[in-house]
């Protein structure tokens, strides 16, 4: 029987994992701390061990350092959790998978691949065929039961999508799901201290992970970084506009940041799944050499971005730009979500010669693909659909369906006129 948490949420992922475990010897569930890696796997999970850093499973992670085979003989599938604490367990995991084939035997989780060099030698094979590594995030407005599932990007593109009115939601509580971010843990919590978490999260990475591979990086200059990327969140930047936009907001010098620097701290956010690159749609186009190829950058949670920069939601509705920047972030976490769990990718789009954009392509295994315009409020939908009529001349092969995500908007529509859907965030699903 599952070792199913209390009042578990289900997560979209809980269907792959169910399937994968019949296909895969175990599965590698990744991604950033915090965001239901445990919980999920305790659903699929009949036993259980923990390896993290707590005081608690002290002994437990130095009887699997003496003994890897201490731990992997409890009833299958059995969850190791934070497997990388003792990185030895990857290879014994692969080998056991390898000796029967037996499928479904483990399930490891892991919140970083930020390891001390002599930590990292000690996994030799990568465990292809034998261990099936799979991305997770925080929560969708659709997981956490903010968005009712109306709209469905599946009907879209089969064309099935109905007309149908939804819930009015309030710029305050858009507000709110960006503040709160879409971690377990803050769901639930009162609106007055929605921002503490994620605060407490990135002061976590500052003071700890950061350092895990040994290397002692300068907190100062972490945290300007973190200002950085939170300033240009849903923007496409360059490093080199980092380190300008760094240099312009610090008078201190020691908190400035060369390129190898900042390269060296990206790479560390990205091994903490910390940061998330939306990158550019360049198939189908009848001229490559006008697209832009430069990825759009995102904290894997709009959260981090409130939390780097010190907003809170009453901040977010006296700046409005600002507030279209965050909502943006929310959209397209949603829509990474929602696409890779029908098996598909997230990208944007920008033409370098002409200016047409579009903010989200969604795009199935297959090459069907949809494009998406972001905006807040319903006063520029119009200016959105001249964008994706625009976009749709530039391309060989026409969208299978073309969508404005908006904020303020309370009915799920197809325009008459030019067959664009019209959705409120609120109500999308895969």
């Amino acid at each position: 029987m599952a070792l199913t948490e209390k009042n578990y949420k289900t997560r979209l992922i809980d269907e792959k994992i169910k399937e994968y475990l019949k296909i895969f010897g175990a599965i590698s569930i990744e991604g950033p701390k915090w965001c239901g890696k445990t919980w999920t796997a305790l659903n699929h999970a009949n036993s259980a061990v923990f390896l993290d850093d707590s005081t608690e499973n002290f002994n437990t992670r130095t009887q699997a350092k003496l003994d890897v085979s201490l731990i992997l003989d409890k009833e299958a599938p059995e969850l190791i959790d934070e497997w990388g604490e003792v990185p030895e367990i990857w290879d014994a995991v692969r080998h056991k998978c390898d000796k029967d084939k037996q499928k479904g035997k483990y399930i490891l989780t892991e919140s970083t691949t930020l390891r001390k060099k002599e930590d990292d030698e000690k996994i030799h094979h990568s465990g292809a065929g034998r261990i099936d590594r799979m991305k997770m995030y925080s929560m969708s407005l659709y997981e956490s039961g903010d968005s009712t599932g109306q709209a469905s990007l599946q009907n879209m593109f089969n064309g099935t999508q109905k007309n149908v009115n939804t819930n009015k939601v309030t710029l305050k509580e858009l507000a709110n799901y960006i503040v709160r971010g879409g971690w377990p843990e803050n769901i639930e919590t009162k609106e007055k201290y929605i921002h503490v978490l994620p605060k407490s999260y990135l002061k976590a990475v500052l003071e700890y992970d950061i350092n895990k591979d040994g290397i002692n990086r300068d907190v100062g200059k972490m945290n300007m970084l973190f200002k950085s990327l939170a300033r240009n969140e849903s923007t496409v930047v360059s490093n080199n506009t980092l380190i300008s936009d760094i240099e312009e907001y610090t008078t201190n010098k020691d908190y400035q940041l060369s390129r190898n620097t900042l390269s060296d701290y990206l790479t560390v956010l990205s091994k903490l799944y910390l940061i998330e690159n939306q990158e550019a749609y360049t198939i189908n186009l009848r001229s490559k050499e006008v697209v832009g190829k430069s990825f759009k950058r995102h904290f894997t949670d709009p959260s981090l971005s409130c939390a780097a920069l010190d907003i809170t939601p009453d901040k977010l509705l006296n700046d409005i730009k600002t507030f279209s920047l965050m909502f943006e972030a929310l959209v397209e976490r949603d829509l990474r979500i929602y696409i890779e769990a029908l098996g598909g990718k997230l990208y944007h789009y920008r033409n370098n010669i002409n200016g047409v954009e579009v903010d989200a392509i969604v795009e199935l295994a297959g090459g069907e693909y949809g494009a998406i315009e972001i905006k807040l409020g319903s006063n520029e939908i119009d200016k959105a659909k001249k964008s994706l009529i625009k976009f749709s001349e530039e391309v060989k092969i026409e969208p299978k369906f073309k969508c404005i995500i908006c904020g303020l908007w309370d009915v799920v529509v197809k325009d008459k006129e030019t067959g664009i859907y019209i959705v409120p965030i609120t109500a999308l699903k895969p």
